[in-house]
């Protein structure tokens, strides 16, 4: 583990996209500060990681769907060897705790549930608001959803339910989980492909390349194997 001047440990920096953060503050810091590890996370959907580097901002690894893992692998910024394959999230729908849940079985029946649905929340940057975007204007109803809809820039969609804004909640299952007071209606029809993998890797030019490769392997343990699969993830090693 690099140290500073002083002796202190250099913390290792690692953007990651919102779908780890209850894992990674509940399961994965324990044990990495328990081997001795200090880390400093960068949260943000993966878009938002994307416009930080090309801002210029550097972290030592990465997190983040592989649409992005790609682009930055193309550009020269990551550790070829370094990457590897993490989980797949799913799309998926909530409602507050108690509610009658709506029938999303099939994309004829969620495209109705969508229309008789008095309110509902998506996010505008993350990797499900991006597909839910595309699925309305798919299904022919993107302007009635949107003109009922409450979007947010960032965060936990499933928090409007719980302050009573809205009665769907539309965002990665895993993400609807970690908010209390919820119920999953469940993940979107299989055939509409409403999945996202996610990767991580380390940056060709890390500060600390070891303490990143480090905290990297804690996000591959059986203990986190466990933790994804809690949070509705499928663990893709």
């Amino acid at each position: 583990m690099a140290s500073t001047a002083d002796g202190e440990t250099r913390p290792v920096s690692v953007m990651s996209a919102l779908i780890l953060r209850a894992i990674v503050d509940e399961t994965i810091l324990p044990e990495f500060e328990r081997i001795g590890g200090k880390a400093r996370m960068i949260w943000d959907p993966t878009v938002g990681l994307m416009r930080r580097i090309a801002e210029g901002e550097k972290a030592d690894a990465i997190v983040a769907i592989d649409w992005a893992i790609d682009e930055l692998m193309q550009q020269g910024r990551l550790d070829p060897a370094s990457r590897r394959p993490l989980a797949q999230a799913s799309v998926g729908v909530a409602v507050l705790a108690g509610a009658e849940k709506p029938d999303i079985s099939t994309p004829a029946a969620l495209r109705q549930t969508l229309l008789d649905t008095p309110t509902l929340v998506y996010s505008r940057t993350g990797a499900s608001g991006i597909f839910f975007e595309k699925m309305i204007e798919d299904f022919g109803i993107g302007e009635e959803i949107r003109a009922k809809a409450l979007v947010v820039n960032a965060g936990l969609t499933a928090g409007k339910l719980v302050s009573g804004d809205v009665v769907l909640a539309v965002q990665q299952v895993s993400e609807l989980l970690a908010v209390p007071g919820v119920d999953l209606v469940g993940p979107l029809p299989g055939e509409l492909g409403a999945t996202t993998d996610f990767s991580v890797a380390v940056f060709a030019d890390a500060a600390v390349p070891d303490g990143a490769g480090r905290f990297l392997d804690e996000l591959f343990t059986p203990l986190a194997r466990k933790a994804y699969e809690a949070a509705g993830l499928e663990p893709r090693f």
